[in-house]
């Protein structure tokens, strides 16, 4: 969850991968070369196209990388996480 935006654990895992793959290409760009890049992505799950047309799309996609990092929301350590408590 971002905001307002929920969105499935499956798929922002994707996004992260996706993310990390765009990172190992060109770090010195990477919060700018991933976002622009991610929308372009074939492989980016639809749910995230909405977002894409957004001017926080990239702050959005970063959130939702991070929060997806090491599996914590899968143990409802992260505030981000929706439907722990």
């Amino acid at each position: 969850q971002d905001g307002d935006l929920k969105f499935p654990l499956e798929s922002v895992k994707k996004l992260k991968e996706l993310m990390d793959g765009n990172r190992r290409i060109n770090p010195r760009t990477m919060v700018p070369m991933a976002s622009y890049s991610l929308c372009q992505e074939k492989h980016l799950p639809e749910e995230f196209r909405p977002v894409c047309k957004r001017e926080d799309a990239p702050m959005i996609f970063r959130r939702l990388s991070l929060a997806a990092e090491d599996d914590l929301c899968e143990i409802c350590a992260n505030a981000a996480c929706a439907g722990c408590f």
